[in-house]
């Protein structure tokens, strides 16, 4: 499968409302991927939550992953993503099978996204590439950066980090495959404006 396009991740706080109807206007202006990020300790909730988006994720044929996660992940039978703090990929992919889509991220450091190449990840992400909303103290990385993953690594690369419509064309020039985005998908103030947001994204590929 080839993970190229639009890559959502969700945001409790940004979509409290209109979580599965923002969701939905995404998935129908095309998404590659989609993350359920949720850091709350109401596990019944998120299990109820991931649920509803794989359904949703299962009609419009998008690949559903779960932000640090893996026994969640392993209970409803999709991906995962893991941070640096969330300890080495292999556990996860022992758990989660071979055929799982399991990313890594590796801040601005290519020798993290080696190391997690090593370990069986399906995709990488570096980032923080411009001020972000999400996490505002996270490291920068640069368009050089993504041109040397681009020779050393064979994996899909993931660029996060503030990205919106008007800064995301030189990411994807540089070689990004995957443009995460929360609030420049997100942050819109009607479903049908995702929706745009969502198409005008995959156009730049």
């Amino acid at each position: 499968m080839k993970l190229r396009g639009l890559y959502a991740i969700t945001d409790s706080q940004l979509l409290a409302g209109k979580f599965l109807q923002y969701v939905e206007a995404a998935l129908d202006g095309g998404v590659t991927l989609l993350q359920y990020r949720d850091k709350s300790d109401d596990e019944a909730r998120r299990l109820r939550e991931a649920e509803a988006l794989q359904r949703l994720c299962q009609r419009y044929k998008t690949q559903l992953i779960i932000n640090d996660d893996a026994e969640l992940a392993a209970r409803i039978g999709v991906g995962v993503h893991l941070g640096q703090t969330d300890g080495p990929l292999t556990p996860a992919r022992a758990l989660l099978g071979r055929q799982a889509i399991i990313g890594s991220t590796c801040h601005a450091r290519l020798e993290l996204a080696e190391q997690a190449a090593s370990e069986g990840a399906s995709y990488v992400a570096f980032g923080r590439f411009f001020n972000s909303n999400t996490k505002p103290g996270a490291p920068t990385a640069s368009l050089e950066l993504l041109d040397q993953a681009r020779t050393r690594l064979s994996l899909p690369v993931c660029a996060i980090g503030g990205i919106t419509l008007e800064n995301a064309a030189p990411l994807v020039a540089h070689g990004a495959d995957l443009l995460a985005v929360i609030h420049g998908l997100f942050g819109a103030d009607s479903a049908q404006e995702v929706t745009r947001r969502a198409r005008a994204f995959n156009a730049l590929f």
